[in-house]
């Protein structure tokens, strides 16, 4: 990784596979700190302190996009370095191993899990507003957050993780669904801290933290 890893400013990548609000991603990342780039370039991700994976969509093209660009095995190889590594939205779905969305489709492989239609009952799909999320256990990556803190979610599909020690908090909207998963240095939020106002800077400035001091 770069030398700015001795700083309080990390370089985060921020990976640019055509899907995801990458300006505002960039924009609540340097609000918090540290130093975004919007790239699809292999050798910049890779010597970034931290990847961020956005995404509005669909699972399937959005994994068609990262293999076309050969961007799904860099994300692998950062994780499998001990780079921090956080997906929101569909970024998050992406880290699973696949999804049932529009007939399924493989995903990173980063947990373990598929992504399935989301439960709401007689609500209406997708799911979008502000909802209440409630922690499970205590993470860095949550430091400072009220228990339960309340995020900007747009999804119709949720992550099933294999292992329950995956799940950091939990949001219910007809039924009671992951909305921020942790495993090591790999972590994925269901909504969109770029537009949860105060708490999802909060949790974009702890993951920054987490980038400070990332493997070389």
């Amino acid at each position: 990784m770069s030398d700015s890893t001795a700083s309080s400013s990390p370089r985060i990548a921020v990976v640019d596979y055509g899907m995801g609000n990458r300006r505002s991603v960039e924009k609540a990342l340097e609000r918090v700190g540290a130093v975004p780039i919007i790239t699809a370039d292999h050798q910049l991700v890779r010597a970034a302190d931290g990847v961020v994976v956005p995404g509005v969509g669909a699972f399937p093209p959005a994994m068609q996009a990262l293999r076309a660009t050969g961007l799904d095995g860099v994300v692998r190889d950062c994780a499998s370095a001990g780079v921090p590594v956080l997906g929101l939205c569909l970024g998050m779905q992406l880290l699973f191993d696949g999804s049932e969305e529009h007939g399924g489709e493989e995903g990173l492989g980063l947990l373990s899990g598929r992504i399935r239609a989301l439960q709401a009952g007689a609500l209406k799909l997708p799911h979008i507003g502000w909802n209440e999320v409630t922690w499970t256990r205590e993470s860095a990556l949550i430091t400072e957050l009220p228990n339960p803190a309340t995020f900007y979610h747009v999804h119709s599909f949720v992550a099933q993780p294999e292992d329950p020690d995956d799940v950091l908090g939990t949001c219910e909207y007809g039924e009671r669904f992951a909305s921020v998963v942790s495993r090591a240095n790999v972590h994925g939020v269901q909504f969109h801290p770029e537009k949860s106002s105060t708490y999802g800077l909060r949790l974009l400035s702890n993951f920054s933290a987490l980038c400070v001091g990332a493997p070389a």
